[in-house]
């Protein structure tokens, strides 16, 4: 069932903007997250459950003042330490110590499925119309080879999909037929009618981001330009006012696909397993998944990549695993998860996701993006290379757990807890995130670092390893409007056991806070934890726009118990 989805951003100087209209299926996770600190509400989101209260008309929205820039301490300061080392007490011996998989020790796709048997689809046939026709319980097995998928398969209740590897299943259409035309190749009426934009791009000029249709050229992705002037080899135009696609490079003889079929797999029905498969080239729409889980499902060991938007998405799936799986190369996020009760997210390969130039700080790019779930967990993942957050929780999850992940690399934050409460974020590896952000985004506190919690309310933080992020651990406090329940505010967040490693730049670890959103003394505990700091006398602590080094931080009651050290 379709349905309207109202999408409310905060545009700048505080006025409120419609910023679209999104037609959403289940597979649409329509939220509506603009730039950090300017964006006070969500969208209505598709899908509302009984299970927990959801608004049904658009949020309160309050803009929030423009934060304030930090401020160094005056020369000489308030409370001098006597020594250069702080001499705090040693953190409990029983903390316990990350236990977070050895680097390379996260065997994932296909390779990982048991073998399958059952009713066979071959490459030939119509695999939408076999699992059609078929009954409940029915495991089809997709043969070795290239399954050319015209229409979404629709498993019945307890089905699996599954395949004894080799088999691809994917949204592309072969384009043959180009003709030279001015130096370029051109190829006229395969094109979908022109359709209007959802979701936000890093180029928020040229605005193609959110545009399906992707080009291959003997499989590799081919980069859209926005002008058929722009062309030149390894690119693409799709002039959909003319139904034309221009190449820059010669196509003769050569293998051009572009993707078409909208969603690979997705269904109402309860109990269904996908295991063993390939999923490739499928044109999803911005915030749609090519595989969509429903209730109970189990998604294990498959291969999701090159696919437009999302790679997998959990749309009210209570109790749904997705598992060893390889999600790479989506051209916007390699998991979403809406509206979940109990869902889990375990031993997956998620790396280098958002090919396609969705906006790397602020709008559900990257990595895994949960939202409106309750419960349930994303752990012992390998979250790398994403361009965008590697781990988001935003809009109103309710004790969720992020445990056990390697995030590394990825180019905003690497765990962001935003507007939830009751989470728990503890025995990470959290290493070189937030350094890769561009439009709407720098390097303070207010850009988040390794670990980000904004406005969330009784958030643990515990035992983590953050090394060579942005920033350390970054707490914010915005003023963020109302949700489901009540007022959003920052609060009842302990930070504890965690070894933070902090050089350079202006890294740093602390709280911020604007005017309209203050934290009230009490709420935000930091204590047991190491820091290895460049030095002792750098500034690498800041609290409401005030720096600190080592010994004032502690000198200001904060962090006690921690230890500093230099390495």
């Amino acid at each position: 069932m379709k349905k309207s989805v109202t999408i409310i951003s905060v545009a700048a100087a505080g006025a409120v903007a419609i910023t679209g209209i999104v037609a959403g299926t289940r597979s649409n996770m329509a939220s509506a997250f603009g730039p950090e600190d300017k964006v006070v509400g969500s969208g209505v989101l598709p899908g509302d459950r009984p299970h927990k209260p959801r608004p049904r008309t658009t949020p309160t929205i309050s803009v929030p003042s423009v934060p304030p820039v930090p401020t160094r301490p005056p020369t000489t300061p308030t409370a001098q330490p006597t020594t250069e080392s702080p001499t705090p007490t040693k953190p409990p011996a029983s903390t316990p110590k990350p236990t977070t998989p050895a680097p390379g020790s996260f065997p994932a796709g296909p390779s990982q499925a048991p073998a399958c048997t059952g009713v066979t689809i071959t490459p030939d046939q119509d695999a939408a119309d076999v699992v059609d026709k078929g009954q409940a319980g029915t495991t089809y097995c997709f043969a070795a080879g290239v399954h050319r998928i015209s229409r979404t398969i629709h498993p019945k209740t307890n089905s699996t999909l599954g395949s004894d590897h080799g088999a691809v299943l994917t949204g592309s259409v072969p384009l043959t037929g180009w003709t030279a035309s001015n130096g370029d190749w051109v190829i006229k009426g395969v094109l979908p009618a022109a359709y209007g934009q959802t979701g936000q791009c890093e180029d928020n000029v040229a605005n193609v981001c959110y545009l399906r249709e992707q080009v291959f050229f003997n499989g590799k992705h081919l980069k859209r330009v926005n002008s058929q002037d722009k062309v030149a080899p390894g690119t693409f135009y799709a002039d959909y006012a003319g139904n034309a696609v221009f190449l820059g490079d010669n196509p003769q003889g050569q293998a051009v696909e572009m993707s078409k079929t909208q969603t690979a797999i997705e269904s109402d029905a309860g109990g269904v397993t996908v295991r063993g498969l390939t999923v490739e080239h499928f044109a999803t729409a911005p915030q749609s998944g090519a595989v969509v889980l429903a209730s109970g499902w189990k998604v294990l060991a498959n291969d999701i990549r090159w696919n437009h938007a999302v790679g997998a998405m959990l749309v009210n799936a209570d109790g749904a695993t997705l598992e060893k799986n390889l999600i790479q190369y989506n051209g916007q996020l390699g998991v979403g998860q809406y509206s979940t009760l109990n869902g889990t997210i375990k031993d997956n390969q998620v790396s280098n996701n958002n090919t396609d130039g969705f906006w790397i700080a602020d709008w559900e790019s990257g990595g895994i993006k949960t939202t409106w779930s309750t419960n349930g967990s994303v752990a012992g993942n390998l979250i790398k290379n994403n361009t965008g957050v590697g781990l988001w929780s935003d809009a109103y999850d309710d004790g969720r757990v992020f445990s056990g992940n390697q995030i590394v690399d990825n180019a905003a934050d690497g765990i962001r807890y935003e507007i939830g409460r009751n989470g728990v974020i503890e025995n990470n590896v959290i290493t070189g995130n937030g350094l890769g952000t561009g439009r709407g985004s720098g390097r303070s506190l207010w850009d988040g670092g390794g670990i980000n919690v904004n406005t969330s309310s009784n958030v643990q933080v515990r035992n983590n390893t953050v090394e060579d992020n942005v920033n350390g651990i970054s707490i914010q406090s915005r003023t963020r409007g109302n949700g489901p329940w009540g007022l959003n505010v920052l609060r009842d967040v302990v930070v504890t056991g965690n070894k933070v490693t902090m050089k350079g730049g202006t890294t740093a670890t602390g709280m911020v806070q604007n005017s309209g959103a203050v934290i009230p003394s009490g709420e935000v505990v930091l204590k047991d934890n190491t820091y290895v700091l460049d030095s002792l006398s750098a500034e690498r602590f800041q609290k409401f726009g005030q720096w600190f080094s080592a010994g004032e931080w502690q000198q200001a009651g904060l962090d006690a118990g921690s230890r500093f050290t230099t390495g």
